[in-house]
């Protein structure tokens, strides 16, 4: 209140001075315009103060909480474990695993065996050196974690023998390497709070508190952007968020259109990440007119994906017709067909045919997240016409999860994360984990198990996969989600995160903390 009687003192002899001149109409006054002093005075009180100069380089962390890569579930544990812990492979851009711990690798496709050796000299954070039996444990323990536990599913054993990690499996998988950019830690270490890594940074305790300390038994020897960087306690995503708005955290890795959480203010700088989550239409091929090949197909061409992507995901994702990435090296775009409103229409009418009664289908959707209720409404809107007509049910997810086990739906809006071999088994393969439409072919469980036993290139077996995926249409692609990056504005410079590493190319990042 103090602050209003101030303003409307300053602002009281401006006020007046304005009035005297419109009454007198005099041209020749000697003082300060008042209009200009006014102008002024609105000016600086609008101006934004000059942020406070950046002194440190702090990422966001949850204190007392576990920063095990192999059991955290929090992707602020996540980011700064990347920089604790090295995998035997990095996927890099286009997802293609490169070798990081790993030296050589074969596989023995009779006993279903792979053998990897290690780069020699890896020394973990606190001077000893990297073994077998620490890669072995951790992948044992991997096999057994909700986070990597699927992916390894095939897994039957890993072993340490004569110097080298020996993987044995339970089918046919030429392609395991896509799928070990799993972290290792020095096994005996694995109880701690934070177990002993490989990678640039340590863990470290100071006076003031928790900071992660530069590894001087890095065994890639490249120069770092920072010696130092700071941990700052957010214990929550709307913590965090408000941690980056005030610029007390400079870097912050999250899912913009995850199920919770509140959206970002303040400035920065955005890089997204393509993922190899894919959002799609399951259908039930068991109900009548669904398990019509030529209908599925028609729905699918009904799907604008791209309009999807900028309008409920707000730009974060990439439209895909195919179950893999289009950032992925082996994504085949001519396979694609242009969406057409009036090419669906067509094929509606040719699927269903000309004495057809009006169709209806209900496509069901978890409530909990506002970004796919409303991907499952444009869907449905766009698939609705004169012949057919669908309709949204969001439903909580323990009752929308028992529909689908129940097999109790038409159609479902649904998530799932990828293998970076693109391995949909779980969704199309006959009895597969996720298959709760029923869906069911030789030829496409052929296919599956083809293009996942390829050595060398994957184009031929991929290609006629998907090629069998888009004439039979057992689910419906839409998309694969972004993760994001958001950096205070011009301090990092050289910023080029994939998926699974925030800090990609580290080495040739430039930290300004003068921004």
């Amino acid at each position: 209140e103090r602050g209003g009687n101030t303003l409307k003192k300053r602002l009281l002899p401006l006020l007046l001075a304005l009035l005297l001149l419109a009454l007198t109409g005099c041209e020749d006054l000697d003082s300060a315009d008042p209009l200009d002093e006014l102008s002024q005075f609105y000016r600086q009180e609008n101006e934004e103060p000059e942020p406070e100069p950046l002194t440190a380089f702090t990422l966001p962390y949850v204190s007392g909480e576990t920063l095990d890569p192999l059991t955290t579930t929090d992707m602020v544990q996540q980011t700064v474990g990347q920089l604790l812990y090295e995998g035997l492979f990095a996927l890099n851009e286009r997802f293609e695993p490169e070798p990081v711990l790993a030296d050589t690798y074969t596989y023995d496709r009779e006993s279903r065996t792979w053998t990897i050796t290690l780069r020699s000299g890896v020394m973990f954070s606190d001077g000893s050196m990297l073994t077998a039996q620490d890669v072995a444990a951790s992948l044992a323990r991997a096999k057994s974690s909700p986070r990597y536990g699927e992916r390894l599913r095939c897994v039957n054993s890993v072993t340490a023998w004569d110097g080298a990690v020996v993987i044995t499996l339970s089918e046919d998988v030429a392609t395991l390497p896509s799928r070990l950019d799993v972290p290792i830690v020095k096994s005996g270490t694995e109880s701690s709070t934070v177990p002993t890594g490989t990678g640039p940074y340590l863990f470290a305790k100071g006076d003031a508190g928790p900071y992660l300390a530069a590894n001087t038994y890095w065994w890639q020897d490249q120069a770092l952007p920072v010696q130092r960087m700071e941990l700052l306690h957010c214990k929550d995503r709307d913590s965090a968020l408000y941690a980056f708005s005030s610029r007390e955290i400079q870097l912050l890795a999250l899912d913009l259109t995850a199920a919770s959480g509140t959206g970002v203010s303040g400035s920065g700088d955005y890089t997204d990440a393509p993922t190899a989550v894919m959002q799609f239409v399951g259908i039930n091929t068991r109900r009548e007119a669904l398990a019509d090949p030529a209908l599925r197909r028609a729905l699918s061409a009904g799907i604008d994906r791209e309009g999807l992507v900028s309008s409920c995901l707000l730009g974060h994702g990439l439209a895909a017709q195919l179950p893999a990435s289009p950032a992925a090296g082996v994504y085949d775009a001519s396979l694609e067909t242009a969406y057409s409103a009036a090419h669906y229409r067509q094929l509606l009418s040719e699927a269903l045919g000309e004495e057809a009664q009006p169709l209806t289908l209900t496509l069901l959707v978890n409530q909990e997240n506002s970004f796919k209720v409303s991907a499952a409404q444009e869907i449905a809107y766009t698939l609705s016409t004169d012949d057919l007509t669908v309709t949204v049910e969001a439903l909580p997810w323990e009752q929308f999860t028992q529909r689908l086990a129940d097999g109790e739906f038409d159609l479902y809006y649904g998530e799932c994360r990828l293998t970076a071999d693109w391995d949909v088994s779980a969704l199309a393969k006959t009895g597969g984990a996720l298959n709760y439409g029923g869906y069911a072919s030789e030829t496409t469980d052929a296919l599956l198990s083809a293009a996942l036993s390829s050595g060398g290139p994957r184009t031929e077996t991929l290609t006629a996969l998907w090629r069998d995926l888009l004439d039979n249409a057992p689910f419906l692609p839409v998309c694969f989600k972004s993760s994001s990056v958001l950096a205070t504005e011009g301090v990092v410079e050289g910023l080029a995160p994939t998926e699974t590493d925030t800090f990609r190319h580290l080495s040739a990042w430039r930290i300004h903390l003068s921004a």
